[in-house]
């Protein structure tokens, strides 16, 4: 499906046309070059740029990585893409980089026990901040960076870019916000994907860390453990140590969709059970499996995960279901569809729009996921309006804050064995001084974890 497929497709009571346009941005910012700085620029991180390139003209002045052949490889791609062909400055602690303070905005795409140190200082620096998902690793980590962009007053958007992709606002508009789906009381959300590193000690086994890796800074606050193929790079995912699992890596962008689609804020209580059932063997410390019921004050939404087995439905291994008193709506990156209860077909249906045309490079860029490069685009055209306009993007820090603390409450209640309910004012669990405990994880030495009074 091409763009002018898709838009010839749409109705003219979607709201596309409030998606921000280069010209719409006014001609101050088209006179204005925004100079970038990006901190992570591995696979994402460049995926995340290459499309804030193709839609504004910025001009890239630094990176930092602490993986030295990832950094020049990143800064040659850069140079190659970027209108003025200079190469960034390369650094590799992010602080220096921040001394600098030559740039208007931070991409910050790091693993995610890296990911609010480097947002809070980048605020602090004077920079608006485009921070991947999810916010923190801990959910006084996430109140912190939350605080942080409302004290010096910027706009972070988080990189949850559902709330950007064009099928999907689609869906919003065409199925929900026209009441075809009647009372929505309940919705799943879930991911089946076999995405958990599976190797064992010894094919995987600890060994010395690469000369051009700097290991401390890239392990940084989290616990320092023996270095082994797994987790550099990309699949530090695999050890809770760097992440949140499964569930702080895909639940956040689903849970964040229902949320968004249905204007939904904090859940009041969070209960969640599971483990590493199957894959025992493995090196990886995320469970394999895992159900978490997420309860609003207006319905409950239901995560399910496993990293084995099949999924119930194939054509939506990682997806989103929303159920009315009228119909069904499934929602994926791949499509949408929606069911009225009196058909067992499809009415409705949407897929991703591919803007070939316009960007021929998405057909032959490395590693690019082609059915979200529009989606990425959407959601930095939003993060560049508000930048402009000094308003919230369509995925805030605080979104980004709520989604993130409601999957992280979700490993604790499964660690503790009990339901979590939360007082979202306080910011604590009621009445669960262990829960509570679990809220800030302990920061390896030197390094200083973050609290929203001290930012």
């Amino acid at each position: 499906m091409n763009r002018r497929q898709f838009l010839k497709a749409t109705s003219a009571a979607f709201a596309f046309s409030t998606l921000p346009t280069l010209s719409s941005l006014g001609s101050d910012f088209l006179d204005i070059k925004k100079r970038v700085a990006v901190i992570g620029p591995g696979w994402y991180g460049k995926l995340d740029l290459f499309r804030l390139l193709q839609v504004a003209p910025v001009e890239v002045v630094s990176i930092c990585d602490v993986d030295a052949k990832m950094a020049e490889d990143a800064a040659n791609q850069i140079a190659g893409r970027q209108l003025s062909g200079n190469r960034p400055r390369i650094y590799s602690d992010y602080r220096n980089l921040l001394k600098e303070k030559d740039f208007d905005i931070v991409i910050i795409d790091t693993p995610d026990h890296w990911h609010a140190l480097p947002m809070i200082d980048a605020v602090k620096s004077g920079a608006d901040v485009w921070v991947q998902k999810p916010t923190g690793v801990d959910i006084v980590e996430s109140q912190a960076m939350l605080a942080a962009a409302w004290k010096y007053d910027k706009v972070v958007q988080v990189g949850t870019q559902r709330r950007s992709t064009p099928h999907l606002i689609e869906a919003r508009d065409r199925v929900i916000k026209e009441g075809l789906l009647g009372k929505i009381s309940h919705a799943d959300v879930c991911c089946y994907y076999h995405m958990r590193k599976g190797l064992t000690k010894e094919q995987a086994p600890d060994i010395p860390a690469p000369n051009y890796l700097d290991f401390d800074m890239w392990t940084g606050p989290a616990p320092m453990q023996p270095f082994n193929k797994i987790i550099h790079p990309g699949s530090w995912r695999a050890y809770m140590e760097y992440s949140n699992g499964i569930v702080g890596d895909m639940c956040v962008h689903m849970l964040d969709m229902v949320r968004w689609m249905l204007d939904l804020g904090m859940p009041t209580s969070v209960n969640s059970i599971g483990g590493i059932y199957v894959d025992k063997a493995a090196r990886a410390t995320t469970p394999d499996t895992q159900t978490a019921t997420f309860t609003f004050p207006e319905m409950n939404v239901v995560w399910n995960h496993r990293s084995w087995g099949s999924a119930p439905d194939p054509e939506y291994p990682w997806a989103g279901i929303i159920y009315g008193e009228k119909g069904t709506l499934k929602l994926s990156v791949h499509k949408y569809e929606f069911f009225p209860h009196s058909s067992k077909k499809a009415t409705l249906s949407g897929t991703p729009l591919f803007e070939f045309e316009q960007y021929p490079v998405d057909r032959t860029e490395k590693r690019l996921e082609k059915h979200v490069a529009s989606a990425v685009r959407w959601h930095m055209l939003d993060f560049l309006k508000a930048v402009e306009s000094r308003s919230r993007p369509v995925a805030d820090i605080e979104e980004g804050h709520i989604s993130t603390a409601a999957c992280i409450l979700a490993n604790h209640s499964m660690e503790l064995g009990r339901s979590l309910d939360w007082d979202n004012k306080a910011g604590k669990v009621k009445g669960d001084d262990e829960a509570n405990a679990l809220l800030a994880r302990p920061y390896r030495k030197p390094w200083i974890h973050p609290h929203p009074d001290r930012v």
